[in-house]
């Protein structure tokens, strides 16, 4: 079997409509069988040597980390904490649903989780002020997309791996363009607001925002105080762990609706830029530290669900694992074959400038997204255009944000976006309007794209600044 049967036997697989993971490892598989350039064990030793891989044990602790999140009731209290900060605001629930995102992601790692999870309370809270459906639907989808771009984040964990690249670099460069993708997704709100003449969702109350901003205050002044005093001599562990201790304290009197489960981003990046534990490290202190505010500290986590949680996480770990375990063998085949210097050969020649090969690795990436889910496409893709990537000088921590970013968006593209679905079973809307609702929402989705890709300081001044 040539190079060239080998990549049509798999995109035949593919177009049959066998899984992904079945199709890379069943074509791997006659590919060697066929030619003999390997013995047939080589199959099975390249896809235990894909999950071998001691980043990918933070996969399964952040998945778990966000069912956790949902399951405890953590949700409901983003939501208010959002409600309270941003729902005077024209159009208020819509604003809450993209605040409400940008701290949920802080948590999950998955737009599907922030879709199903938060985006169930927030479109059946809009539909009861008055809100239509389909913008309901938009907004909760593109906001959605948050998820992986702002840490922690599951497909910068799989990029990373596959990459070689830092995991705590990946997770920096989201923090910058998560925000700025939010300001747009408000500002479209903003725009509906005023075309529809929507009012505020809830009556403008100084307490009840300086509540909420309060507590933003404590979360931004806790990882300070605690940096200054360790800058000026202090202990490290004791201090940090007495600094934890005062918050609950602080915590219990004040009774904060958010300002715990804020911590968990800041607990991540922190840890991680200070060398106080490794990406891997960190997704299982998120997970105990959703365990104690789920058990110990609201007491709002049953045992039952605490089960249903941990099933659901070994489904959706066994499904990633699998897929980059196939990727890998898939990987090692485009090598073998040459069909990674083949398509590098090609585009190279066919133009050299990094702004063109940034437009079309777009194309494809947006493309590819609307029919694979983003674990297999990552996997698929990376081994393709990485050493093209390389070759051009593009930075692979902002190739990364580019194509976790592309294929966030394909997320809400028919005909195999996940997110799409989801929200059609969430807001009990045919497949076509949940479609057409997302469609506006694409605006801010590509003028985001367009910012990330050719205006990477937006993505790499904080990775440069903390390294």
């Amino acid at each position: 079997m040539s190079a060239t049967a080998f990549k049509l036997l798999f995109l035949a697989m593919m177009g049959s409509g066998i899984p992904v993971a079945i199709a890379m490892a069943g074509s791997s598989l006659v590919y060697v069988m066929t030619t003999g350039i390997a013995p047939d064990f080589i199959i099975i030793h390249r896809m235990f040597a894909g999950v071998d891989s001691f980043p990918l044990l933070s996969v399964p602790f952040f998945i778990m980390a966000g069912n956790l999140m949902n399951s405890a009731g953590i949700t409901n209290r983003i939501y208010n904490f959002a409600l309270a900060l941003v729902g005077w605001l024209k159009g208020g629930l819509g604003h809450v649903n993209v605040v409400g995102s940008v701290i949920f992601s802080g948590m999950s790692g998955t737009a599907v989780a922030d879709a199903a999870g938060l985006g169930t309370i927030e479109i059946r809270a809009m539909k009861e002020h008055g809100y239509d459906v389909e913008f309901a639907v938009g907004v909760t989808a593109a906001s959605a997309t948050l998820g992986p771009i702002i840490p922690p984040s599951l497909p910068f964990v799989i990029y990373g791996m596959m990459a070689s690249v830092s995991i705590g670099q990946l997770f920096l460069a989201g923090i910058v363009p998560g925000v700025v993708m939010a300001l747009l997704m408000m500002l479209t709100v903003s725009y509906y607001a005023h075309k529809n003449g929507w009012g505020a969702d809830i009556v403008f109350s100084w307490p009840r925002v300086g509540g909420a901003l309060g507590e933003l205050v404590v979360i931004t002044l806790f990882p300070l105080i605690l940096w200054a005093a360790i800058s000026w001599g202090a202990p490290p562990r004791p201090t940090v762990i007495g600094g934890f201790a005062i918050l609950l304290v602080i915590d219990r009197i004040m009774k904060f609706a958010a300002v715990l489960p804020l911590l968990t981003p800041i607990l991540l990046i922190g840890g991680m830029t200070s060398g106080v534990f490794t990406a891997t490290e960190g997704a299982i202190a998120a997970c105990v530290w959703a365990l104690f505010l789920g058990l110990v500290w609201y007491r709002t986590l049953t045992w039952p669900m605490f089960l249903k949680a941990s099933l659901d996480t070994v489904e959706t770990t066994a499904t990633v694992l699998f897929i980059v375990s196939a990727a890998s063998v898939f990987g090692w085949m485009l090598t073998v074959s040459k069909t990674t210097e083949i398509i590098a050969e090609w585009v190279l020649n066919f133009t050299q400038n990094k702004e063109m090969f940034l437009l079309l690795a777009n194309l494809l990436m947006l493309f590819v997204g609307c029919f694979l889910e983003p674990t297999a496409a990552i996997t698929i893709l990376t081994p393709i255009l990485l050493p093209i990537v390389m070759q051009l000088g593009i930075d692979p921590v902002h190739f990364g944000l580019i194509m976790v970013l592309n294929l966030m968006i394909g997320l809400l593209h028919p005909p195999m976006g996940l997110v799409l679905f989801v929200l059609a079973r969430v807001a009990n809307l045919s497949f076509e309007r949940t479609t057409m609702a997302i469609l506006p929402w694409l605006v801010p989705l590509l003028f985001s794209l367009v910012l990330v890709t050719y205006v990477p300081t937006i993505s790499l001044w904080l990775p440069a600044l903390l390294k």
